[in-house]
């Protein structure tokens, strides 16, 4: 049984390695429809919860994977994780980068690369709009999410440091406004 949910794992996170196009944050989403709504390993609270700290652990922002491995299955499943989603997309992006290199200035190397580009968009939004759904966070998250892309794309440079502590005291007084 332990090997069949270590095998499921490595078929889970080795097809979203795969097609990581944009980084880690391009995976969330299909890996949360395969770990919550497929197999059940975990609940939407703890999908979110992981992702948190995924988040906070200094690392890849696809530690992710690490921890959801870890929650089914501890350590082994933490290192089966990792490895079906760091490996097979490293081998990949190698194997690509020696492959066409050499025709970078070549009009199809342009098309293929901006191609991708819209495709690593939709996989990104995809993974923040799945968070989105099952954080629950409501309309007071929906606009702080809108108020900050609005921010960030008027003042791409405006300090993180500063978003989130706006971001803090905004939460904190519509806590005290609301609850």
């Amino acid at each position: 049984m332990r090997d069949n949910v270590l095998l499921h794992l490595a078929l889970i996170f080795i097809p979203l390695s795969l097609t990581s196009i944009g980084g880690g944050a391009a995976i969330i989403a299909g890996a949360q429809h395969q770990t919550v709504e497929i197999q059940h390993w975990i609940s939407e609270a703890e999908f979110v919860h992981l992702f948190a700290i995924s988040r906070a652990a200094p690392g890849p922002g696809t530690m992710l994977a690490t921890a959801i491995g870890f929650k089914v299955s501890g350590w082994t499943g933490a290192a089966v994780a990792t490895l079906a989603l760091f490996l097979p997309s490293s081998l990949l992006c190698y194997t690509v980068f020696r492959l066409t290199n050499a025709h970078r200035e070549k009009r199809w190397h342009k098309t293929m690369r901006e191609g991708l580009a819209p495709v690593g968009t939709g996989l990104i939004m995809a993974g923040a709009m799945s968070l989105f759904r099952v954080s629950g966070g409501g309309p007071l998250a929906l606009a702080t999410a809108c108020a900050s892309c609005l921010l960030l794309y008027l003042a791409p440079r405006f300090p993180v440091v500063a978003m989130l502590a706006l971001g803090g005291a905004v939460a904190v007084a519509a806590a005290s406004f609301f609850g």
